[in-house]
């Protein structure tokens, strides 16, 4: 199998595997991210799951390693292994990772362990704030070490865009508006939120996506503006207290 077209296509081959592996132990698998949703590429988007097994067979994830191994070299990434109790324990400190998953999924086997999880307004947005000046101290670094070469400005722009528009979501969620599906329709849906500067962002998924074309002065330019519009976001979260 050299590239998947469609994530439904893997489904009932990748249950069976894991099926084949802990039986009744295996308690659900969903797949979430970008191939749940409009965003997914095929042979380009990563391929996530999420695997819940057992408090037992959690202490058994040697059985999976060849099982693992096997989906990596068809391009499927390495699931999160977890069981119930770590999900609704850990939704406290990690709101915005869950909330990410349950905006765009697909439940595969088993129980939907996503549908019915909650929120604390507080818990989401301390870390909101700590991601967002996390990886705005982190930008400013690497945009440093690039030594203005555009090429690598470019890369830089494409790795991260992706997860501001993840804390972009959570942001969303606070203001009580419904996430939407696609990387775009989130940007535009926090610009009618809040005062960010739309184009800024989508200049940046452009980058990401190879949509348009930027010369080396653009590329510098749209960088410059990212990193306004990210501290732009850090000071409205601060505001929120």
């Amino acid at each position: 199998m050299s590239k998947i077209n469609r994530p439904e296509e893997i489904f009932s081959a990748i249950t069976g595997d894991y099926k084949k592996i802990y039986s009744d132990a295996l308690e659900s698998i969903i797949l979430y991210g970008s191939a749940a949703g409009e965003d997914y590429r095929p042979g380009k988007s990563d391929l996530n799951f999420m695997i819940v097994l057992s408090e037992e067979a959690i202490d058994r994830l040697d059985r999976a390693i060849e099982t693992v191994s096997g989906w990596r070299k068809k391009k499927v990434a390495t699931p999160l292994f977890m069981t119930r109790s770590y999900i609704s324990s850990s939704l406290d400190s990690y709101p915005l990772e869950f909330l990410n998953m349950r905006k765009q999924y697909n439940l595969v086997y088993g129980e939907d362990v996503l549908k019915d999880i909650c929120f604390e307004p507080e818990h989401l947005r301390l870390q909101c704030e700590r991601e967002i000046k996390g990886k705005l101290l982190l930008l400013r670094e690497r945009f440093l070490e690039t030594e203005g070469k555009s090429r690598m400005i470019k890369e830089l722009t494409g790795e991260s865009i992706t997860a501001f528009v993840s804390i972009f979501g959570g942001l969303l969620h606070l203001k009580s508006v419904k996430i939407p599906s696609s990387r775009r329709e989130i940007v535009k849906a926090l610009a009618r939120e809040i005062t960010v500067d739309e184009n800024v962002f989508m200049n940046c998924l452009d980058i990401k996506e190879g949509t348009k074309n930027f010369s080396s002065s653009e590329i510098h330019s749209v960088f410059m503006a990212y990193l306004a519009e990210v501290r732009k976001l850090w000071e409205y979260v601060e505001e929120l207290e």
